[in-house]
């Protein structure tokens, strides 16, 4: 995200890293890069560096009744996945260092190996895992700080292409047991029954400056968006009647997710894992069959093109309903929120097309 949470107090946050993780903060500096998550680049007094994410949790609900222990219970599934690949060998995954009861009373230099440690069953206690509650709103992972090169979404080339490609397969054909800290994919939109109230001409209260152009757009490409959610469960539908084979899966393996580091290649950003149909890792790696034909030589299973079609129309419509909700709860008009509004309005109008 491009700007920290205004009610976000960096020093508590410090005081947070330094009681759940044992490390001296020397110094910490908010970093504007990827979206969804906020970021911070921490100095231990030691000189370790360390790379501090904290997550709002109402994005990390599926719903509006949702509580937040709901969100965070979401992404401590989906972090704990991201621990178990490494624990089964997975060195390409970058993962969070685990918190409390296996950093307690351990220094900076302790943890930086400690990813790949033995977490198996000790994911879910409150003070321990790959995430903790932080400010009653937030939740704050840890991670070794990776030196590398990062791209931005769309940017493929054949070798990063390639690179995905392995490292997902990989994701895959996981021992099994390495899928009993995900949760599951339903297929469901996010907050959709906010963007479908919208759409019919419900009353939205106004929560910051971006409410009323939300509703407005909405209005009038509603038949657009019913379209494309007719289309999306229509395809859900046929989904659920396939054979499909459901692995572990990242959820967003795309080129911002992917960096280049000194010692090869790795995959970041692991807060959408959950286990589904392989799919929906696959729909965006390639324009034609080679990357799929690829996989099946990888993994024996052959994608299928209803399912890739799927997740291809999920993709438009969630983010749409997502960004919905967000205008639906109070917003001051930041960076951020200029930046969202931006993506409502191409994807509103992709859809309308």
């Amino acid at each position: 995200m491009l700007v920290a949470p205004g009610d976000l107090d960096e020093a508590a946050l410090a005081e947070a890293v330094e009681r759940g993780w044992g490390i001296s903060v020397a110094s910490m500096g908010y970093l504007a890069i990827g979206w969804g998550s906020h970021h911070w680049k921490v100095a231990g007094a030691d000189g370790a560096a360390w790379f501090v994410t904290v997550d709002e949790l109402e994005n990390k609900r599926v719903s509006a009744s949702e509580s937040l222990d709901d969100g965070f219970v979401r992404l401590r599934a989906a972090l704990g996945s991201a621990v178990a690949l490494r624990n089964a060998g997975r060195d390409f995954v970058v993962a969070p260092v685990p918190a409390r009861g296996q950093a307690a009373g351990r220094g900076a230099g302790d943890l930086a190996g400690d990813v790949a440690g033995d977490l198996a069953g000790q994911l879910l206690d409150d003070d321990d895992g790959p995430a903790v509650r932080f400010g009653g709103r937030f939740a704050v992972a840890v991670y070794p700080f990776t030196e590398g090169h990062s791209y931005g979404w769309g940017e493929w080339t054949a070798e990063r292409r390639s690179a995905a490609l392995e490292m997902v397969a990989a994701v895959h054909t996981a021992p099994a047991w390495v899928r009993g800290h995900a949760l599951a994919d339903n297929f469901a939109v996010p907050f959709r029954e906010q963007a479908e109230a919208v759409c019919s001409g419900a009353d939205v209260p106004e929560c910051g400056p971006y409410t009323h152009r939300v509703t407005r757009l909405l209005r009038e490409h509603a038949t657009g968006i019913r379209r494309l959610l007719d289309r999306y469960d229509r395809r859900t539908a046929a989904a659920r009647a396939l054979p499909g084979k459901n692995v572990l899966t990242h959820g967003e393996p795309h080129p911002g997710n992917v960096m280049l580091t000194g010692d090869g290649w790795r995959l970041i950003d692991w807060d959408t894992a959950a286990v589904a149909p392989p799919e929906r890792d696959l729909w965006d790696l390639g324009p034609d069959d080679t990357v799929l034909d690829a996989y099946a030589a990888m993994t024996g299973v052959r994608p299928l093109p209803e399912l890739l079609e799927l997740y291809r129309f999920g993709w438009d419509i969630k983010d749409i309903a997502c960004v919905v909700a967000r205008f639906s709860r109070p917003h001051g008009g930041d960076a951020d929120d200029a930046e969202s509004w931006r993506l409502l309005t191409s994807l509103v109008e992709r859809a309308a097309g």
